[in-house]
């Protein structure tokens, strides 16, 4: 084409089913405070620049405002009749490929789960494995983390009890030595409140997956009894207006609980007016 590529934009592991990609957005403003220097856009393919065709028509939009003409280096598009409708198939084709993809692997991950699988990244206290096996095959299971799961199984059954607040046995808990694990990005970090709620609510931990609300029996190995995984759910919907943690503990605190509704009863303490 006789051009000279004046700059290059690479959104590296960057999905094209989003618009939303840094790369992208900042082509997009080179081109609009360019528009006299800048004659072509040029991209490998039509789907390498989106994947669904509200995005493609904004972005051909955007380049066709400014002057500029997309170019694929793999397909006969240009600005012809002819070239507009090879567009307009290409980029719904990658939007169909889009979305059958997606379909294909959620499909996968149900099926996966309905075998005992885990078909999302396992949660603390257990490891992902990927390796391969004696003949070259894949190998991919899941397995306790001993290092966490020990800690994970002591914060169900201190919690079972019902003498924790959850604040307090996250600090225990975290000063005992339970962190979250490092990342490439993430550096391991103590479990808070809210994570501690999260892994007291999954079912994981007793043996269940479960995945788009449906329960399915697991395959990997519990760290938690079920009765004790119960006993935690119903202290924390006894719990559901909120938790104080009190300066003076009452020796009958959950323990005692109403013979006709099931309900806990609480201490409250009032001050004569």
């Amino acid at each position: 084409m006789g051009a000279m590529v004046g700059k290059e934009f690479v959104d590296r592991g960057a999905s094209a089913r989003s618009a939303a990609r840094p790369e992208l957005k900042r082509m997009l403003e080179y081109v609009k405070e360019n528009k006299d220097r800048v004659d072509y856009v040029i991209v490998h393919k039509v789907d390498r620049l989106a994947r669904n065709r509200g995005d493609d028509v904004d972005i051909t939009r955007a380049l066709e405002e400014a002057g500029v003409q997309l170019v694929s280096a793999s397909e006969s598009i240009d600005s012809t009749p002819s070239g507009m409708l090879l567009h307009g198939i290409m980029s719904s084709i990658a939007e169909f490929y889009s979305r059958n993809l997606s379909t294909e692997v959620k499909k996968g991950l149900n099926q996966k789960a309905k075998g005992g699988g885990t078909p999302n990244k396992a949660p603390i206290g257990y490891k992902n494995i990927r390796d391969v096996d004696e003949v070259g095959r894949r190998n991919s299971r899941v397995e306790v983390d001993a290092e966490r799961a020990e800690l994970i199984t002591l914060a169900f059954n201190e919690y079972a009890t019902g003498n924790w607040a959850l604040t307090a046995l996250s600090d225990h808990i975290s000063e005992l030595g339970l962190e979250t694990p490092a990342t490439r990005r993430l550096p391991a970090k103590p479990i808070g409140k809210r994570m501690l709620h999260t892994i007291l609510t999954n079912p994981y931990y007793k043996g269940i997956v479960r995945y788009n609300g449906v329960d399915h029996q697991g395959k990997h190995t519990p760290i938690v009894k079920e009765d004790t995984w119960d006993k935690v759910q119903e202290i924390l919907k006894s719990k559901l207006n909120g938790e104080r943690a009190r300066i003076h503990e009452h020796y009958l605190k959950s323990t005692v609980y109403c013979g006709k509704c099931g309900a806990r009863l609480i201490l409250e303490t009032y001050k004569r007016l």
